[in-house]
């Protein structure tokens, strides 16, 4: 594959998550400009009536610190899955959207949920167990990059800060992992596709290690 290939098959995969981050932006622009919150929009669970927020949610932050710590980590697992997973990347992603929210409407505090972490968790429970189950030379290696960069998103699934939506997390980080194992490739890796796909296996990311990936909601009072 050559470098013009390859540069066409990253800028694609940087797209849908860019998509999705710059709408986060937008929204959070337009709420401090005109100094108004939409958190009221957000998750509410089991809240028929509110059912919208499963929608509406990732998109919505409590404020800078928020939006930040979210924005490189959503970026780089969604880019991540759309360039190593091209083929099932935007089933994977769709299903990521659906599944966390609904999953975090069943089982959330009754509290107003918001941020993109639910979906940040569900990426990076793909990529964990895509690359495990896999069987895949290149998808392990992808596996062991979001192991090191991300290891410590694992103590995020359990409760420990009430001001911190756990729920959110742990959905999207089981929804990724089901999603892994529903789209499971049955190619096991060559020598001769090692050989072939040199040219993805010597991609190289370089992220900032001291991203925290948070996950707020307000109290619905």
């Amino acid at each position: 594959m050559n470098s013009s290939t390859e540069l066409k098959r990253l800028l694609y995969a940087m797209v849908i998550p860019g998509t999705f981050v710059f709408v986060f932006w937008i929204i959070y622009i337009l709420e401090i400009s005109f100094g108004i919150s939409l958190s009221s929009y957000g998750l509410s669970p089991r809240e028929f009536k509110q059912w919208y927020g499963i929608l509406t949610f990732p998109f919505l932050h409590q404020g800078i610190e928020h939006i930040v710590s979210n924005t490189g980590s959503f970026f780089i697992l969604g880019s991540m899955i759309f360039y190593f997973y091209n083929d099932k990347a935007l089933s994977v992603f769709i299903w990521s959207y659906f599944l966390s929210g609904i999953f975090t409407w069943i089982i959330g505090r009754s509290s107003i949920h918001i941020g993109a972490s639910a979906m940040i968790y569900s990426f990076a429970g793909f990529l964990l167990t895509a690359g495990i189950i896999s069987r895949n030379v290149r998808n392990l290696a992808v596996t062991l990059i979001v192991v090191f960069l991300y290891g410590s998103m694992v103590w995020g699934i359990f409760p420990q800060n009430t001001n911190i939506s756990w729920e959110g997390h742990f959905s999207g980080f089981i929804a990724g992992i089901l999603l892994a194992i529903i789209f499971k490739s049955p190619k096991e890796i060559t020598s001769e596709d090692e050989n072939e796909d040199d040219a993805n296996d010597n991609f190289d990311y370089t992220i900032d290690d001291e991203i925290e990936i948070k996950y707020h909601y307000k109290n619905d009072k």
